[in-house]
């Protein structure tokens, strides 16, 4: 028999590399395609810790992270309005040591629960300071494009964080913790009162109808974070937290179409609203990341689900952060990915040495999946 013949009798794994050795090498004749580069990963590493001095800004440069959120003297939870020097002093010194300052917040519109914070008009729904409030807003706005920050960051919260006391975590650790079923006096009212969501719903839809469209006019991005935690539907001491769904966070981000209306999406604060954050984070990355609605990402991870957990390292929690962060590149997420409630300790004030940690932590992630084809 002849030896095409004898090769078309052999089962095809046997008879391609016998032909191959009998004939000649098939690689030699169609060279291999070379090894398909890597996308580019668009996402830093970045964070929002204060003051934004001279000796913080050092510390970022140390462990790597040139882009931040910053804050001028005063700080995110201002009395007043900022001075109109503040924010070209605070760009200026970020600039000095090469620091870009990718974000800033609205003074008056922190995660301060509304009895401790100093302003909080816009959610209360309070006239005249409202249109004070949205005014200072539209200020800021004009002013960050004039001086070239391109994102501001804020809350529309009444209740702040909220928390019940903490755990304890490896190394002698305190872990910021919620159970709701441990809340003394849930039906205690705010000196917000009453909150339902219909007048939840209608204060953040005045406060995005005016704003969103300067933003727009600026290109200003504007990132809000989502209530943390969420609370059961009828509310806690009297409020409704309307960003504490998912799909609460759909109906908000479809309230004002613009691209640049968005969310700081805080992993954490979403991992707190499901079931089983594991496997539900991601559809939750790519519905919004798909739709170029991220506009900043905290890097928290949980042990635990919805009305029941523990904010933990990165590393310890129930999601998957490598995993997590891919999900993030697959929808070419593009801004900030900072470190943000990391647990603390007796011999870490300030959390220095906790933060470096997650700097470091996260830094890694990114340049690994880098090297990802």
């Amino acid at each position: 028999m002849k030896r095409r013949a004898i090769l078309r009798s052999l089962p095809a794994a046997v008879a391609v590399p016998a032909l191959a050795s009998a004939e000649g090498s098939l690689a030699s004749e169609a060279p291999p395609s070379p090894p398909v580069a890597a996308r580019p990963v668009r996402m830093v590493l970045g964070c929002q810790r204060g003051p934004t001095d001279d000796k913080m800004l050092a510390f970022f440069k140390r462990h790597g992270v040139d882009h931040i959120s910053g804050a001028p003297a005063g700080g995110e939870d201002a009395e007043g309005p900022w001075p109109p020097d503040a924010l070209p002093r605070l760009k200026e010194r970020c600039d000095k040591v090469g620091v870009a300052l990718d974000m800033i917040q609205f003074p008056f519109m922190s995660s301060s629960h509304v009895d401790r914070a100093k302003r909080r008009a816009i959610m209360l729904g309070q006239e005249p300071e409202r249109e004070k409030e949205l005014d200072e807003a539209a200020t800021i706005i004009r002013q960050c494009a004039a001086i070239g920050i391109p994102a501001i960051k804020y809350n529309l919260s009444v209740l702040g964080v909220l928390r019940t006391p903490a755990a304890s975590g490896r190394g002698g650790t305190k872990l910021s913790t919620w159970h709701l079923d441990e809340v003394k006096d849930p039906q205690a009212l705010t000196r917000a009162g009453t909150m339902p969501a219909e007048a939840a719903w209608e204060r953040i839809t005045h406060f995005l109808t005016r704003i969103v469209p300067i933003a727009t006019e600026h290109r200003i991005r504007l990132a809000c974070h989502p209530h943390d935690p969420g609370v059961p539907a009828a509310g806690l001491n009297g409020v409704a937290r309307v960003l504490g769904t998912v799909e609460g966070l759909k109906r908000f981000v479809d309230i004002a179409p613009s691209p640049y209306h968005g969310l700081n999406l805080c992993l954490g604060t979403v991992a707190e609203m499901l079931q089983d954050p594991r496997r539900e984070i991601h559809d939750v990355i790519r519905w919004f990341g798909k739709r170029d609605k991220i506009f900043n990402i905290h890097f928290r991870n949980i042990r635990g689900r919805r009305d029941r957990f523990e904010e933990v390292f990165p590393d310890e929690g129930d999601m998957d952060m490598a995993a997590v962060l891919r999900t993030l590149h697959a929808v070419d997420y593009q801004y900030m990915v900072m470190p943000d409630h990391m647990p603390t300790h007796p011999d870490d004030p300030g959390g220095h040495q906790a933060f470096a940690y997650g700097y470091g932590y996260i830094k890694a992630l990114i340049q690994a999946v880098g090297t990802e084809t």
